[in-house]
């Protein structure tokens, strides 16, 4: 074994015979240990602060200090106290050795010395010492992991108590939470799925109850239903008169009256804006939906009192019923807004049931409104230009963009019959971009093909939908920079029904494109309802006369009449005259004798495509013939 690997245990002798310790010394030095000595009590004591040993080999003799002596010190410092003691001594009295022993000691060795009871003594007191340290040391180690835990104890109790507190707290925090979640849930469960200015249920609601009764009519082959749409009658005329507040209050007191006669087969829902929904249940005989809609007709009829007005607004009432087979809740909704809208087209005020011609005319609806989808994706639109002439000019030119659908199986759609179905699925906002867009190419294509082009202009029809775009100014800004058109070169054109009907925020959507140097022409002027003196409101640059006040011209003179009225008012305002729909020369005459500037109209062009367009360009700004002939057609 490499004892140098250990460390070796220190041994003190203090011995006053010379002999004593030089023999005990080569013993202990051989056995391994580190071996200090000491010749007298003093010295000894000396070593033993300067460094302490791992046992002492103690003679009892010592002239200056005796062993016991020594040992009763050594005891009483704590220090020293642990440091096993072995008396040496010749003595052989049991009264000595129990003094000893009594002191402290642990053994005693007689002299003379046996080398192996010496080893042996020392081996064992030295493991009993590190035995005993060693327990000594678990004790003081488990007394602390004792108070330790004791303090863990106590730390945790105490935590314990005050988390279970917050958790008691928390809890009740949690049940306040859930109390005010279950009540913010039934809120907006209630928000979701009711109208917010009738307190009727809303659009939402009536989805989720049609397809209940889809389900159970499905379900049950006895069990039928029925639907009304309902439609105020004039809500417009209310509004546009007497302001929105007024309307809120008219559609409030119509849902209190419909209220009034719910039963519990009878539910109704507001859609939005003027429109109602009743659903009727489980109906046996078709006549008792009919009584209904007397009776709905009678309960809308009597004058409202809104504020100091009376208002008088009727309903017009479309009906379906379950027989019809439906799958999905907006096919009804379709269905019966088509029946609707039959009735109001019979004279408002009446209902109108679902017939199967009625039925395949929403279907034919649905289908158009799909084609129409399926053309803005692949492209089927172009458009057509048909040339305005100027009338005392006749070298000034310009053109209105005219768009046509080309249906790959249907062929060419009329604008009358897709732009309604555009205008209310909102598809106008693409179609109507894509149209400034298609001019404002062709613009600049004719302007680097005919240089004096810059002074032609193209009108292009705008949707009241796209001037309820906040950015639609900055949009048309942005198309003529990318295609480096001056803003003079188009003219946006709208119709006058729609221009007098719009609000404040069309008006300043207006001003923005004006500022940009856009023009604007209303069009079909004289076709609309609204007072004429509102027109000074707008930033109109022309008016264009409707082709139905054209067409009348000499058949009697208060045709001429009017329309010079309409030539003088816009003068008065400003504004120059387009005339469109002119087919004779004798209304061309006409109209030149009253200072109309403008003309539009087969007598000069039908619309042309693209290629024709440009031909028709060339031979007008390129051909004096073409000119000449054009100045005696004005003449």
């Amino acid at each position: 074994m490499n004892n140098s690997l250990k460390p070796k245990h220190k041994i003190l002798i203090i011995d006053d015979n010379p002999i004593n310790v030089e023999l005990l010394f080569e013993y202990l030095n051989y056995a391994g240990f580190e071996v200090w000595k000491a010749l007298d009590g003093k010295s000894g004591l000396e070593i033993i602060t300067q460094n302490t040993p791992d046992l002492i080999l103690l003679d009892v003799m010592i002239p200056d200090l005796d062993g016991f002596e020594i040992c009763t010190r050594l005891k009483a410092n704590p220090a020293y106290a642990e440091i096993p003691i072995i008396f040496t001594t010749a003595l052989a009295e049991s009264q000595q050795k129990v003094k000893g022993l009594n002191l402290g000691a642990v053994d005693y060795i007689t002299k003379p010395f046996d080398q192996r009871e010496i080893l042996a003594r020392i081996n064992l007191h030295l493991r009993l010492h590190t035995l005993n340290s060693q327990l000594k040391q678990e004790i003081h180690e488990k007394k602390q992991v004792e108070q330790a835990l004791n303090q863990l104890n106590l730390e945790l109790e105490n935590r314990v108590e005050e988390r279970t507190s917050q958790l008691q707290n928390t809890l009740q925090e949690l049940q306040q939470a859930q109390q005010k979640l279950l009540e913010r849930e039934q809120q907006l469960h209630h928000k979701a799925y009711h109208d917010l200015l009738t307190g009727l249920p809303n659009r939402a609601w009536c989805i989720h109850q049609l397809k209940t009764l889809i389900a159970q009519a499905k379900s049950d082959s006895n069990y039928r239903y029925a639907v009304l749409f309902l439609d105020l009658d004039r809500f417009n005329v209310v509004n546009d008169s007497l302001g929105h507040l007024l309307g809120d209050q008219l559609l409030q007191q119509v849902a209190q009256r419909l209220q009034s006669c719910l039963t519990s087969d009878l539910q109704i829902a507001r859609l939005g804006g003027d429109e109602f929904v009743i659903l009727i249940e489980n109906i046996t005989d078709d006549q008792e939906v009919i009584t209904i809609a007397h009776q709905i007709l009678d309960l809308l009829s009597p004058v409202f009192k809104l504020n100091q007005y009376e208002v008088y607004t009727g309903v017009s009432i479309g009906i379906t019923f379950s027989d019809f087979g439906y799958d999905y809740p907006e096919d009804i909704l379709r269905d019966v807004d088509v029946a609707m809208y039959s009735a109001k087209a019979n004279g408002k005020g009446c209902y109108q049931l679902l017939t199967s011609e009625l039925q395949q005319k929403a279907m034919s609806r649905l289908q158009l409104e799909n084609d129409l989808r399926r053309a803005i994706q692949n492209q089927e639109f172009s458009l057509y230009y048909q040339p305005i002439l100027s009338l005392p000019n006749s070298n000034k030119l310009g053109f209105e963009a005219l768009i046509r659908w080309h249906h790959p199986k249907k062929g060419m759609i009329p604008p009358d019959q897709f732009i309604p179905v555009a205008e209310e699925t909102g598809l106008i906002i693409e179609l109507g971009l894509w149209v400034i867009k298609t001019a404002l190419n062709q613009i600049s294509i004719w302007q680097e093909k005919f240089p004096c082009f810059s002074e032609i202009a193209i009108n292009v029809n705008v949707s009241p939908q796209q001037l309820m775009i906040a950015s639609f100014s900055e949009q048309v800004q942005d198309l003529l920079s990318d295609f480096n058109i001056k803003s003079h070169q188009i003219k946006f054109e709208i119709t006058e029904s729609s221009l007098l009907r719009t609000g404040s925020h069309y008006i300043e959507v207006l001003k923005r494109l004006k500022s940009l140097g856009i023009q604007f022409c209303i069009d079909d002027f004289g076709m609309g309802y609204s007072s004429l003196s509102r027109l000074h409101e707008f930033p109109i640059d022309t008016l264009k006369i409707d082709r139905s006040f054209i067409r009348r011209i000499g058949s009697n003179q208060g045709e001429i009449e009017l329309i010079r009225t309409i030539i003088t008012l816009a003068h008065g305002l400003g504004m120059d005259v387009v005339a469109e729909g002119i087919e004779t020369k004798s209304q061309l005459n006409q109209l030149s004798l009253l200072g109309c500037e403008w003309g539009q109209g087969f007598l000069f062009s039908k619309p042309l495509n693209s290629v024709d367009a440009t031909q028709y360009i060339a031979a007008l700004l390129t051909t004096p013939r073409k000119q000449e002939r054009v100045k005696a057609l004005l003449m």
